[in-house]
């Protein structure tokens, strides 16, 4: 008998070959639990499974299972247990149409009982080959069990490695928890970006507004708008046109805007990191001020302190941000002549008050919620414990209470910099930053199909990438989610 490990010079465990085989038979099965995974896994190693649905038919003909079930059920039904499981699903079911008060005919309730009795009888039986073949130590025939006894054999491994190298790839992403948890979410996040672009499509493609009518104006002919049309796609069925939008999306070529004839992909990148560059200057900021007022105040709960910057943080809940934006030009622009009322690149100074805006209400929302998570962790029975080792009152806060209170704060950053990053088009629009939210809300009422389409797929993109980010960084900081990660 081979054996199933051995030591290194180490000290260290070497899988074997035969070690190697068990896991892969292992993982291969715990795939085919998953709809999902098992549809990949059948696709990618159609030749090795074949094969492998040979053997098993093969084996599952000469196997005594099938009599077995057969010798079971005969017994079964000559006891009677099919009639009585029968009779009660009857009674059940006219105590249950009698206590709701529902009127069933006698043949609807002979019906249910039949579907029901079939079921019940099935489980039990397959209950008692189960049972029967654990008393006899048989294995059952399965699919995955042909493949783990097949996979045992070297030859076999070699011999399919380069028809299922694609299946066995799989295999290695699954068995990895973290490798199979980060390419999730990535898979995950293309669903949701090509979903936005199927939906901002349609909705345009709907949309009363005529494209050509607005652009050439209402002194152009019925000729030139259909030119306009055919020189666009515009008189494309609706399939088609979405095709192109999204082999344009995948190739990173979104075409000319109507308006202007711009290239929209070179406009997208010369306008998308603006937008970021200031959403992630405000949430640095915010992010900065926020967690220290929030911990501060759930030290000290029902304070002056407390109090008085919760009070602060509603307020910036409350505010919007064309109003507030809009005050800080009249006063820091107009009358204190302090600050640039527009943003120029090259001005730093033109930023400080798109920055406030946009932070304020990031602000306060982090801060309430550090607040709460934060009060809510510190009255743990851990924390007490670590409390009564001795531990400073500093210690225990910050290296037990804050890091178990990050996840909804995380969580609320990450929402909030999302929200920030498409939402962001009224600030823009307020301190005429060259955005993608203000290229956005200018190229809506044409509407310019590319230009709004390379927007919104653009912040979609990124917003899903800084979602998959938090997501990832929950697996490391969170030892919760890490077993949950190994556990499916």
């Amino acid at each position: 008998m081979l054996e199933r490990e051995r030591t290194s010079l180490t000290g260290q465990t070497i899988a074997t070959p035969s070690r190697l085989a068990d896991r892969i038979g292992s993982i291969y099965s715990k795939m085919l639990l998953h709809p999902v995974y098992r549809f990949l896994l059948l696709l990618a190693g159609a030749p090795v499974n074949a094969i492998v649905g040979i053997v098993y038919l093969y084996r599952r003909k000469r196997s005594d299972n099938r009599e077995l079930r057969r010798s079971l059920e005969r017994e079964l039904l000559e006891s009677g247990r099919r009639d009585r499981i029968l009779s009660e699903v009857k009674e059940q079911l006219i105590r249950k149409h009698q206590f709701f008060n529902q009127q069933a005919s006698p043949q609807q309730i002979e019906q249910e009982a039949e579907r029901i009795a079939a079921e019940k009888f099935k489980e039990e039986l397959e209950r008692q080959v189960e049972a029967h073949l654990e008393r006899h130590r048989q294995t059952r025939v399965t699919f995955a069990e042909t493949f783990r006894k097949l996979s045992g054999s070297p030859a076999f491994l070699a011999l399919s490695f380069v028809p299922g190298v694609l299946m066995y790839a799989l295999i290695g992403i699954y068995g990895n928890a973290y490798v199979k948890y980060v390419l999730e979410r990535l898979a995950q996040t293309v669903f949701v970006i090509f979903g936005v672009a199927v939906l901002v499509f349609t909705i345009l493609y709907i949309s009363p507004l005529d494209p050509a009518a607005n652009i050439l104006g209402e002194t152009a002919t019925n000729e030139q708008i259909a030119a306009f049309n055919k020189l666009y796609g515009l008189d494309q069925p609706y399939l088609v046109q979405l095709w192109d939008t999204l082999r344009g999306i995948l190739t990173f070529d979104l075409g000319k805007s109507f308006a202007g004839n711009e290239d929209v992909t070179a406009a997208i990148a010369n306008k998308f990191p603006v937008t970021f560059t200031l959403t992630l200057i405000s949430t640095v900021v915010a992010v900065l001020i926020a967690l220290p007022i929030g911990i501060i105040s759930a030290t000290r709960p029902n304070s002056f302190f407390d109090y008085t910057f919760m009070f602060i943080a509603l307020l910036g809940l409350s505010i919007p941000n064309f109003w507030q934006g809009l005050i800080l030009i009249l006063n820091f622009s107009i009358k204190l002549h302090w600050l640039p009322a527009t943003y120029n690149p090259q001005n730093a100074l033109s930023i400080l008050m798109p920055v406030v805006v946009l932070g304020t209400g990031l602000t306060a929302a982090v801060a309430r919620m550090t607040r709460s998570s934060t009060l809510e962790v510190i009255h743990e029975d851990y924390i007490t414990t670590a409390k009564a080792k001795g531990l400073s009152g500093r210690r225990v806060l910050w290296k037990h209470a804050v890091g178990n209170a990050l996840i909804p704060i995380i969580t609320v950053i990450g929402l909030q910099f999302g929200s920030m990053l498409g939402g962001s088009a009224v600030t823009e629009k307020v301190f005429n930053i060259n955005g993608i939210g203000n290229y956005i809300v200018d190229k809506q009422f044409i509407p310019d199909i590319p230009a709004i389409m390379g927007g919104v797929v653009y912040t979609a993109i990124a917003i899903s990438v800084v979602n998959v980010l938090i997501d990832i960084w929950y697996a490391f900081i969170d030892p919760r989610i890490r077993s949950k990660m190994k556990q499916y």
